[in-house]
């Protein structure tokens, strides 16, 4: 069965065809709508909740947001009254680029056939299997989309586990560590790295650990994981140099792998990580068909060259661009820096850029630099200290990243912000100290943090 779209005098409408509703299809799909009412815009998603914050999902399972439908950005009704067609529970089963259609099946099985002027694709990632034997026991769990976040709840609410292990140490499983312990839950986090949060600085990630241990999180770093097997009604975790940890649930957060198989099967080009290539038009070699978010590759700022950074804001600003150039638009996607901040309990983590292995890779001759600072004037209650780490260039003087540590309510986000901006626009790490940034002694100083941080980056080249 094939559908067409016309107008009620009989003219068929262009069409937009988007594969995916969360960020990056949602963005592209409203974009285009902004631009192109002329357009029919549709949006097929496997799953029955269209912009939904995955982002989200570990405040839901902690109970600090109370109903999972909160996580909607937009409602479904929302973004059809926006004129967008929306075909829930419609899983894509094939692309034609030759004769421009869309496959799909719906829950009841029917297939139909789509005729497209332009394709969207946006089929995001997926969780990372590891090969472990006992991956598929109950109790195991992956988390990505709102499906596994209701099985997971419900495992939560059934079984009532007394604890849990958590296979890797990134920001989701950091995240779940402490969404898990507010729910009373005796958590263990188990990383293979040194130490947790991998896109930090291993030094910094054992302060992230310490962080966590405070707060009654068991920490199990530099350890692999062989197994996972049944231990009477629970599970157990074995690893290398005798390591076994018995627990009642498991969660494997070991990253995310972009989801390309129905792009490649139709003949698209896989690039960095596998994940579809794209150009900074968001274009694939297959004309007339788009790829944006956490499927693509992403074009980094710094080195000018393709790297795989899947993150929501980045998934935001590429679906918009796909959108707007498959209406007719001409933009380029200007680049990401992999900018990223978490909470922890009362502390603040977060980075944008390079740190010295990243930067020494690309090619850059790296000085790292700290400073400890106080959020804001220490005469006015409540100023608590930053740790502060500047990157940049020595012979260019180029600045390149930085990290912090805070407490919560030291406005960490918007400071790593400054950095990511001054970053995106290519200033070296004294002219960051020229920015004019706003005073007032409960939230800063004449000099805020950065500027302070950067201008001790400074002294320290000068004193070699």
């Amino acid at each position: 069965m094939q559908q067409q779209i016309g107008t009620s005098d009989g003219v068929i409408m262009p069409r937009l065809f988007i594969i995916g509703g969360s960020d990056a299809g949602i963005s592209a799909a409203l974009r285009a709508r902004e631009l192109a009412l002329d357009w029919h815009v549709t949006i097929a998603t496997a799953d029955r909740y269209p912009n939904f914050s995955i982002c989200g999902i570990p405040y839901f399972l902690s109970g600090e947001v109370e109903e999972a439908t909160n996580l909607a950005h937009r409602k479904a009704a929302d973004i059809e009254a926006l004129g967008v067609e929306l075909l829930l529970d419609h899983a894509v089963e094939g692309i034609d680029p030759a004769s421009h259609q869309v496959t799909t099946r719906d829950s009841s099985g029917r297939i139909v056939e789509h005729r497209y002027d332009k394709l969207v694709i946006g089929t995001g990632a997926t969780s990372i299997r590891p090969p472990l034997p006992g991956l598929d026991l109950p109790g195991v769990f992956l988390l990505r989309w709102m499906d596994d976040t209701f099985a997971f709840e419900k495992h939560l609410e059934e079984a009532k586990p007394r604890s849990i292990a958590i296979i890797g140490g990134g920001y989701i499983g950091l995240e779940m560590s402490e969404a898990l312990t507010r729910r009373g839950i005796d958590v263990t986090v188990v990383e293979m790295a040194p130490s947790v949060m991998t896109t930090i600085d291993s030094d910094l990630g054992q302060k992230v650990g310490e962080e966590l241990r405070r707060n009654g999180i068991h920490i199990a770093a530099g350890q692999a994981i062989s197994s996972i097997s049944r231990d009477g009604v629970g599970l157990r975790l074995d690893g290398p140099n005798g390591f076994s940890l018995p627990t009642d649930m498991v969660l494997v957060a070991v990253g995310a792998r972009p989801e390309t198989g129905l792009a490649e099967a139709a003949g698209i080009t896989l690039g960095f990580k596998k994940a579809l290539q794209v150009n900074r038009r968001m274009e694939t070699n297959i004309l007339d068909v788009y790829a944006a978010g956490d499927c693509v590759e992403t074009w980094h700022r710094i080195t000018r060259a393709n790297a795989y950074l899947p993150l929501g804001t980045t998934a935001h600003k590429q679906g918009r661009i796909a959108g707007e150039n498959a209406v007719g638009g001409d933009r380029q996607f200007e680049g990401s820096l992999g900018t990223q901040s978490v909470r922890l309990f009362e502390s603040v983590v977060a980075r944008t850029g390079f740190h010295d292995r990243d930067a020494a890779n690309a090619g850059f001759d790296p000085l790292s630099v700290d400073s400890v600072v106080w959020d804001h004037k220490v005469y006015y209650p409540g100023a608590r200290e930053m740790t502060i780490r500047v990157t940049g260039d020595r012979s260019t003087q180029r600045l390149l990243g930085a990290q912090i540590i805070g407490h919560y309510g030291t406005e960490v986000s918007k400071r790593i912000d400054i950095f990511a901006a001054a970053i995106h626009h290519g200033m070296s790490v004294e002219a960051a100290s020229d920015l004019d940034l706003s005073y007032t002694p409960p939230l800063s100083s004449p000099w805020d943090p950065v500027q302070m941080a950067t201008q001790a980056w400074s002294a320290a080249l000068r004193s070699g």
